[in-house]
């Protein structure tokens, strides 16, 4: 299974099934995918030996946590020092969700989360210190 062209209709069916709810067990898994509970166990340990799952994680509610806001932020570089940005980004890891390098008009899109718009301003201005940036704030992620 080294590249996607490995994977077949069920392996697929599995990922999909696991994307939505990567609790289920492997009996239910398996009555969706139509195989047994050791089957399904087997093919799942597979894509995880072969990197294809990678792991696990959770969906938190960010709103539910107090952080009403949020923010996708194209970052545009003054100059070719990026440290003091990425030492900013450290700093602020209550807000920063991805920060992810990009190609196109800007180097870096942060995706970012803040309680109050009192918190967002604090922010833009100390990040204004390091870099230019678009802000472009999420209304929803349907």
């Amino acid at each position: 299974m080294k590249g996607v062209n490995k994977l077949d209709r069920t392996d697929l069916l599995i990922l999909d099934e696991l994307s939505k709810n990567s609790r289920i067990t492997m009996k239910e898994l398996g009555e969706k995918v139509h195989l047994t509970g050791p089957a399904t166990s087997a093919r799942v340990a597979k894509l995880e030996e072969n990197g294809v799952v990678q792991g696990y994680t959770i969906k938190v509610n960010q709103e539910k946590m107090g952080f009403s806001i949020h923010v996708i932020i194209q970052i545009y570089m003054k100059d070719t020092h990026h440290q003091p940005y990425l030492s900013f980004l450290k700093k602020q890891k209550d807000y920063v969700i991805n920060n992810y390098i990009v190609s196109g008009e800007s180097y870096y899109l942060l995706e970012s989360k803040f309680p109050s718009n009192d918190k967002l301003e604090e922010f833009l201005e100390d990040l204004g210190k390091y870099v230019s940036y678009k802000l472009s704030i999420v209304i929803n992620s349907k």
